[in-house]
């Protein structure tokens, strides 16, 4: 038995160990990443205009079911979601510029809260210059605030350079859009992990953009109604300002939250400032954290940790535009290492918002 058995031990493939595999995976990935770092510039703008050809590809696929020829029925997505990104960049360059114009006439207030902070202290025998505050003062005000707004839309070259990738990315993606149904059937054939796995993507990211698209726009609404309330000025900019940046995880609520909080605490004070930050939060832990993930159920299914980290993980590798595909980018690589693997559905467990899908899937799996 010894004798007969050997030989088919000598043939057996060598395993590498397991801490040469572990090792070998991260300097792959690392790899991964500081190349897509390196490409950002391509790499980025592509991964947007792939996401936007997603979520508008219900439009592509009705038209098609009304008789409409597929050729032509691409053009017109193409077209509808050239234009919604134009607007959006549009309205943002809008608020942005509104910030710095409104800015400045508020050199005088800001003057005054120093001073009055300065009193305060003193009351306490505290000197507001051995503390720094008077270094954060020099720092941050009206005036350095302008400044480096109107230095980062000085870059505004590079700006319409992802632009213009985003557009061409979405021509050619566009073209692509009437054979993207059967080359998804055909992988799903001969990979049906793999196939699944894309299809359950491309689902999750489409309900991803759609849900906040719309919890964005009722937020929107929700702050411009109480700014104009509060006597804040430019609600109008504030609320499409945070509509734009309801779409960062996260930090897109410190950002849209700032400007408006600071012009209320210039114009009226400190209380309406307080009110107005209050609100903001108040809305935002309603919609984005009660309401939000009920009606959006599965369109994410990760986790607030893994959320938080995929975002400064993609912001650094992919640069601003990570930030905006942070979610979506996480949900492909997702998609493709744990979803399309069964033995990999463990991780499922430990990255998913619900770990319960992870024993859902392995038993529709089984």
């Amino acid at each position: 038995m010894t004798q007969t058995d050997a030989p088919s031990d000598s043939h057996a493939p060598a395993r590498l160990p397991a801490y040469v595999v572990v090792m070998l995976g991260v300097v792959m990935t690392l790899g991964a990443l500081f190349l897509m770092h390196e490409f950002n510039g391509v790499v980025a703008p592509v991964f947007m205009a792939l996401n936007l050809v997603i979520a508008a590809y219900p439009i592509h696929r009705w038209l098609v079911g009304k008789g409409t020829p597929p050729w032509l029925a691409a053009c017109v997505m193409a077209v509808a979601v050239i234009v919604i990104l134009l607007a959006a960049v549009a309205a943002l360059v809008w608020s942005v510029s509104s910030l710095v114009s409104e800015l400045p006439k508020y050199s005088t207030q800001y003057l005054d809260i120093y001073h009055n902070a300065a009193a305060f202290l003193g009351r306490f025998n505290i000197n507001i210059n051995n503390i720094g505050f008077s270094d954060v003062f020099n720092v941050i005000n009206p005036s350095t605030i302008t400044g480096a707004i109107t230095t980062l839309l000085s870059s505004a070259s590079s700006i319409l350079g992802v632009i213009a990738v985003i557009l061409a990315s979405l021509i050619f993606l566009a073209m692509d859009a009437p054979s993207m149904h059967r080359r998804v059937r055909i992988a799903t054939v001969v990979q049906p992990h793999l196939g699944q796995a894309l299809d359950d993507f491309t689902t999750n990211v489409r309900k991803y953009w759609i849900v906040t698209t719309v919890f964005g726009l009722i937020i929107a609404i929700l702050d411009g109604v109480t700014l104009w309330i509060l006597g804040v000025p430019l609600p109008l900019v504030w609320a499409v300002l945070s509509f734009i940046t309801n779409y960062i995880p996260t930090v897109g609520f410190f950002i849209g939250l700032a400007p408006p909080a600071l012009l209320a605490l210039f114009v009226s004070g400190w209380k309406i400032a307080l009110v107005v930050v209050i609100v903001y939060c108040v809305l935002n832990f309603v919609v984005q954290t009660i309401i939000q993930p009920r009606v959006a159920g599965e369109s994410v299914g990760l986790s607030v940790t893994v959320s938080f980290v995929s975002l400064l993980l993609w912001g650094f590798v992919l640069g601003p535009l990570g930030t905006l595909l942070a979610l979506p980018m996480t949900l492909l690589l997702k998609a493709l290492l744990v979803d399309a693997d069964p033995k990999a559905r463990w991780v499922k467990a430990l990255i998913d918002a619900d770990p319960g899908d992870a024993l859902k899937s392995d038993e529709s799996a089984a």
